[in-house]
């Protein structure tokens, strides 16, 4: 979806591009893109609305304005708060605090602890949370692909890919695969892009296991990274685990995603 150094270990072991993430010293990023809204003008395909249905539907999720969740880590656990109109973002953690406003990536600490992206980190894990629902964000495309062969089973997919200049990274690629008896989701494939800006063969895959009624909507307590290559599923490389969810009509105070104002 180990040692742990907080983003820098986590992902070096779920992207396997840890040298790259290392070197990325950049601190803010103010580059204005589209960014991806959860506002829905088309029709999915039937297999895609029964995964969302599956998990507590489509329009359950729309109805909520505000996810929270706490990654855990041995060195404190990250609360991750977001926005599900905007997609402002917040992660609180006894080390520093970083959020995404819409426009600027930001981050506070008091030491050089985070050094990773901000505008790369502010909204991966939540993606990898709020599965499948962000799947069924505007600016995708959805295309049937082969079943995943996993031991004796078979999981049915579909691959879904970006329009241009659709969030930060438009040329990923994900890969969807359920349950065909539940429609449950069970896989993620994902390509990154966002360092290269260029399109990937590499897909990394997670299992999804151990869901939880948040709300009403079914999401992950447990993510496990998988190896993955020409198309053989292997062993678990690596587990992420998740509590303390909550998802709310409540909305949020925009000013919560703002960067803190500098002391003069």
């Amino acid at each position: 979806m180990k040692k742990i150094t907080l983003f820098t270990v986590i992902l070096g072991v779920l992207f396997s591009c840890k040298e790259t993430l290392k070197e990325e010293k950049e601190i803010v990023v103010e580059e204005k893109v589209e960014v991806i809204t959860p506002n829905r003008s088309k029709d999915f395909p039937a297999d895609i609305a029964a995964v969302f249905a599956a998990h507590g539907g489509i329009q359950a999720f729309d109805k909520q304005n505000t996810l929270v969740f706490e990654l855990v880590n041995p060195e404190g656990n990250e609360k991750h708060i977001t926005d599900l109109k905007t997609r402002h973002a917040r992660i609180e953690t006894d080390k520093f605090v970083l959020g995404f406003d819409g426009e600027e990536a930001w981050i506070e600490q008091d030491s050089t602890y985070f050094k990773g992206n901000p505008r790369f980190y502010h909204n991966l894990m939540f993606y990898f949370y709020a599965m499948p629902f962000v799947l069924g964000d505007e600016g995708i495309s959805y295309e049937k692909v082969d079943d995943l062969k996993v031991g004796d089973a078979s999981y049915p997919g579909y691959k879904i890919s970006y329009g241009e200049a659709i969030g930060d990274s438009p040329k990923d690629n994900y890969f969807l695969y359920y349950e065909a008896d539940s429609y449950k989701m069970k896989y993620l494939g994902y390509t990154v892009t966002f360092f290269s800006k260029e399109s990937s063969e590499k897909i990394s895959l997670i299992e999804y296991t151990n869901w939880s009624d948040v709300n009403g909507l079914l999401l992950p307590e447990t993510l496990k990274w998988r190896t993955y290559e020409d198309g053989v599923v292997g062993e678990i490389k690596s587990e992420r685990n998740f509590v303390n969810a909550s998802a709310s009509t409540e909305k949020m105070n925009s000013s919560i995603f703002s960067k803190p104002k500098e002391e003069k």
